[in-house]
């Protein structure tokens, strides 16, 4: 009896785990093609659905919250496309299948598993290669194992109607990355690619189909094509896939798809992707019955070409894209809370907002069905559905495969549905979404602080005292408060501005870091007419924090900055650095930095042409203005730069030889440059693996004819003047990349005054010795990296050596050494270097780069860090170094740190525990030298360690005997034997890796200890000795100073 019992009890259980497998697969009959689910016609009513909140880019992942967040939002979400009428939705791979099942079972949802099939790059034997050679042994076989292991781990999950591979890889055999652009359009070309590259990867997807349909034989398997692109290869290769899904925008009708498809294929039509965008780039406004008409045209016709309704009969659905806007779709990782509304592409079937013939006007970020709201602090967003999003609730009522279902009674159901109707619907939507105001605030924050302070053996007073101006001007409390308002204008959809302005309360002025962006508000003592001392309680109270401005007109994008910054030319041909980056971070705020300027990017007639021009395009820099033209001749890329100041006059002091500077060059903090005038031509190819990029510059003509030091081979002080001949330089670069393999090398001969900029583009990986693109020298560097598994050895070799070297530090008699304001030239970073390094690089998931910029948001390995070592031989002195007094005037050491060979180990670590819980830190120890005259060689260590848990936020660092915070710490060579500091905020919403306005409430901690080294040490400073002078501080214990400092951040806005 218990033998039976079991017997039907294992019966009863096998029974029910099979009852809920559906069987689902593709017939065909006298009728036509259909998607059979359990016996019954299905057609697919699908969306393309994602969740990025404003600000997030491809990067976020909503399957990496928690499970309570990702409930949220499907909740929200699903309901929507519940209503709609949605049966199916469309994702990528990285759900796990209890969500499937979740969506499925609440709101009767399927879901179309897309696994991306190599099409945004593949990490082959730990590196990532970006774009996907079909043909190779080692892709192959990690893309089938990739599919196995996708169909055994979703084989049995309730919900999951079928799986998709790719998306439009076909397309991607001619570019690579998501960004869409226009492919080749010369027909030899395409059939050379896709016999080429289209062929091995059809056949493999073929191959791939058979190992899911072995594994999940209940569920069958499409490709993501781009329209009908190689669809004769698609026939000959793919016989085991099941369906033809295909990406398809041709505007108001598919025309001649469904026919040519069932000519050529023996399989039904799903449209994976097809739509329409909202905003109409001739009007430069939202259309959001232009995008209806659109979509319900597709629909139509979709539903037209099912099986049984008479024409081709080989229509089983498809998937609109999508469902809400992708605000990161144009810029990847720019403008992420920008809705852009640049066209960037050009699709004649959309006649209706070409502004004319071959006019871009397929707007990226707008295709959604729904509009998005902002995000809010626990990270979720509210739709606002659009016109679309309600004819296409009415378009999804018909069910081609119901009883009585005929072209004729399709034909009666379209015709019913008006536009107008949705569109007067959408409108309480769009206005409960806001945002369409000329005139907004943009950003409200406000910021609380106090600061308690104390120390020993410290000259910082215990109360002010009224005849010394100095910082921290006493020990104890005190606060302040900072405001920031921004407003922002919309005068036309392709115009905006925006203004923050910054208001203080009261500043404070006891904090240890004396230096920071509110203290421009500190009382200032002037002398009134009769020449007696004023102090000014209220100065710089309201002030311009940053502003900027952005105007997309058909032909050029103009872009202003005040303070927000800027990218570099580095990956756009700007070889030798002549327009660098200017996003310094808080240093700009720390010393009231300033930079301001316009950038004109051409478009259409005028596409590569770039120019920028202003009072001062990046810090320090004079008024100036660059010109770029980029364009490809034949198998080169050209780039062309020409640089020139406004103002090109240098006027020399006759009798000491030296510069004059007018009242602008000497503006506080900034060191004064020597007027330029530049020009830059680059030649770049691809051969193979190897890639060549050859350059040429002229630089520095305004100085020609002025004089500089140098020395004499009997050891006499000479007067040279720079001449035309030291304008002139050349640098070239050969890489070679294959798979595990990457090699660079690098030389160049730079003229006296040829400068360029520094490197700022990444080689391969992470490494510190880069050319620095000062004139006076010669160089060459050459690197490696080598990837074995996850883990990447990277050595790197430098050597540079200047064409006249620096003045002694011994010179004495009429000689001095160089700087860089009163001569042409000085040597400093370009000091004769022989250099090694070696850096490893543990990284699991090489999709997220350890070295991109935006790593510490982007990492999501469990563990990932790296480690490396620098060794610098430098056998001789630099030149002099500039260093701002207390006021921030200027001047030149008198002479220089010695010759000294340094090195110094690095390492970064991030641990991504959980989407709640990650740490990062920043640790080294080596040696290093001060920026001005001092002689001593410090040996230092230090680190920093973030992290993030839920809503909290830990800062923390230690050093010792390392320099201080700022910029004349290490010019001065003051440094202090142990710091430490811990910051723990908690915030509304989830911490940010980076430091952005967010509302914040927290405490930060900082001790010091103080010796001979230290500034404020003053060991004399106690009760018996307190007028005594210092002597030595031989027999004096440390000193110390601390800060306990409380904030209250509230912010509203960016």
């Amino acid at each position: 009896m218990k033998k039976i019992s079991l017997k039907l009890l294992i019966f009863l259980c096998s029974f029910s785990f099979c009852a809920q497998v559906q069987k689902i697969h593709v017939s065909q009959d006298i009728e036509g093609m259909k998607l059979m689910i359990d016996g019954n016609p299905t057609i697919i009513n699908g969306m393309n659905w994602d969740y990025f909140p404003i600000g997030t880019n491809y990067s976020y992942s909503l399957w990496s919250q928690s499970d309570q967040f990702i409930k949220e939002a499907l909740d929200a979400e699903m309901a929507l496309l519940q209503n709609m009428g949605v049966n199916t939705i469309r994702m990528y791979t990285g759900i796990q299948p209890k969500w499937i099942t979740y969506i499925y079972e609440n709101y009767g949802i399927y879901t179309m598993l897309n696994h991306p099939f190599g099409r945004y790059g593949l990490t082959i034997n730990g590196a990532w290669v970006p774009v996907t050679d079909y043909s190779n042994s080692d892709t192959k076989k990690i893309l089938l194992a990739e599919v196995q292991q996708l169909a055994l781990q979703y084989k049995n999950t309730k919900g999951l109607l079928l799986y998709l591979l790719g998306n439009e890889n076909n397309y991607g055999l001619f570019w690579a990355g998501a960004e869409t652009e226009d492919f080749p359009d010369e027909e030899k070309k395409r059939q050379a690619v896709g016999e080429k590259r289209g062929r091995p990867m059809y056949r493999l997807m073929n191959e791939a189909s058979k190992i899911i349909k072995k594994v999940d034989s209940n569920r069958p398997v499409a490709i993501c094509n781009g329209d009908l692109l190689f669809i004769d290869i698609v026939a000959e290769e793919c016989k085991d896939i099941d369906i033809y899904g295909t990406n398809v925008y041709r505007g108001i009708s598919f025309r001649d798809l469904f026919e040519v498809a069932k000519q050529k294929l023996d399989m039904p039509v799903m449209f994976t992707e097809f739509g329409a965008d909202a905003f109409n780039a001739k009007n430069n406004q939202e259309d959001q019955k232009m995008q209806a008409y659109y979509n319900l045209g597709n629909w139509k016709e979709i539903y037209q070409n099912a099986a049984g309704l008479g024409k081709s009969e080989n229509s089983i659905g498809g998937f609109t894209f999508q469902f809400s806007d992708g605000w990161w779709k144009k810029g990847q990782t720019s403008n992420l809370d920008i809705h852009d509304n640049e066209a960037t592409w050009s699709n004649g079937g959309y006649r209706t907002d070409m502004a004319y013939e071959g006019a871009n006007n397929m707007n990226e970020e707008w295709f959604g069905i729904c509009a998005k709201g902002p995000t809010n602090a626990q990270g979720f967003y509210t739709l606002y559905p659009r016109a679309a999003y309600y004819v296409l609730k009415e378009a999804h009522k018909y069910n081609p495969f119901a009883l009585g279902a005929s072209s004729s009674s399709l034909e009666n159901h379209f015709a019913k549905i008006n536009l107008m109707d949705g569109v007067l619907k959408a409108r309480g939507d769009k206005a409960a979404l806001g945002g369409g105001s000329k005139l907004e605030v943009s950003r409200l924050t406000a910021n609380f602080s106090t600061y308690q302070t104390g120390g020993s053996l410290i000259t910082t007073p215990e109360t002010p005292n009224p005849d010394e101006v100095a910082f921290p001007n006493q020990l104890g409390f005190d606060h302040m408060q900072s405001y920031f308002v921004g407003l922002q204008a919309t005068p036309a959809p392709n115009m905006r501005a925006n203004v923050n302005f910054n208001v203080l309360g009261n500043v404070a002025q006891n904090p240890i870091d004396e230096i920071f962006y509110e203290n421009v508000g500190r009382p200032v003592v002037v002398k009134d007419p009769n020449g007696q001392p004023l102090t000014l309680t209220d100065v710089n109270r309201l002030r311009i924090y940053s502003a900027a401005f952005e105007w997309n007109t058909k032909d050029f994008d103009v872009r202003g900055f005040y303070r927000t910054g800027h990218y570099h030319w580095g990956y756009e041909g700007d070889f030798f650095g002549l327009y660098p980056e200017a996003n310094y971070g808080p240093n700009l705020d720390i010393y009231n930095g300033e930079i301001m300027g316009v950038e004109v990017d051409g478009k259409g007639a005028f596409n590569g042409l770039k120019a920028a021009l202003g009072p001062q395009l990046w810090w320090g820099a004079n008024p100036t203005a660059l010109l770029k033209y980029r364009k490809r001749l034949g198998h080169w890329n050209f780039t062309g730069i020409y640089h020139r100041d406004f103002e090109t006059g240098i006027i020399i002091d006759e009798n000491t030889g030296q510069r004059i500077l007018d009242a602008n060059q000497l503006r506080s903090g900034i060191i004064p440059a020597f007027p330029t005038e530049r020009a830059t031509v680059v030649l770049e190819k691809e051969f193979g693996n190897f890639e060549l990029t050859l350059g040429g510059i002229w630089a520095g003509s305004p100085l020609n004819g002025t004089s500089y030091q140098d020395i004499h081979d009997n050891g006499a002080v000479v007067i040279d003047r720079v001449k035309t001949s030291d304008n002139w330089g050349w640098k070239g670069k050969l890489t070679f990349q294959k798979g595990t393999f990457n090699w660079y090398a690098q030389g160049g001969v730079m003229g006296l005054v040829a400068n360029g900029g520094s490197d700022q583009t990444q080689t391969f990986t992470g490494w510190k010795l880069k050319d620095n693109g000062s004139g006076n020298q010669s160089n060459f560097l050459t690197g490696l990296a080598y990837t074995i598994g996850n883990l990447q050895v990277a050595p790197n070799f430098l050597w540079q050596k200047p064409l006249v070297d620096p003045m002694p530090s011994n010179v004495g008699g009429a000689g001095r050494l160089r700087n860089v304001i009163d001569d042409p030239f000085a040597v400093r970073w370009n000091r004769e270097t022989t250099a090694g390094e070696i850096l490893f690089t543990f990284d699991p998931t090489p999709g997220s780069w350890m070295y991109q910029w935006d790593n510490d948001r982007a990492e999501d390995a469990k563990f990932a860090a790296n480690l490396g070592f620098v060794y610098r031989h430098l056998p001789t002195t630099m030149d002099a170094h500039i260093g701002f007094l207390a006021n921030r005037t200027f001047f030149a050491f008198p002479n220089s740190a010695p010759a000294q060979n340094l090195w110094e180990v690095h390492s970064r670590m991030v641990s991504k525990i959980s989407p709640d819980f990650g740490i990062i830190g920043n640790f080294y120890y080596g040696n290093g030298q001060a920026n001005g005259d001092s002689d001593r060689t410090i040996t230092r260590f230090g680190g920093d360690v973030r992290v993030i848990y839920e809503k909290m936020k830990i800062i923390s660092h230690l050093k010792i005997n390392d320099w201080g915070p700022f910029d004349y710490h290490r010019d001065f060579n003051l440094t202090f034997p142990l710091q430490l500091m811990l910051d723990v905020s908690t915030t509304l919403g989830k911490p940010d890796w980076f430091v952005l306005p967010s509302t914040t409430i927290g405490i930060r901690g900082t001790w010091r200890s103080l010796n001979e080294f230290s500034p404020r040490y003053a060991p004399n400073q106690t009760v018996e000795f307190a007028t005594v002078p210092i002597l030595s501080p031989i027999g004096f214990p440390n000193g110390s100073e601390w800060e306990i400092r409380t904030y209250i951040n509230i912010n509203l806005g960016k």
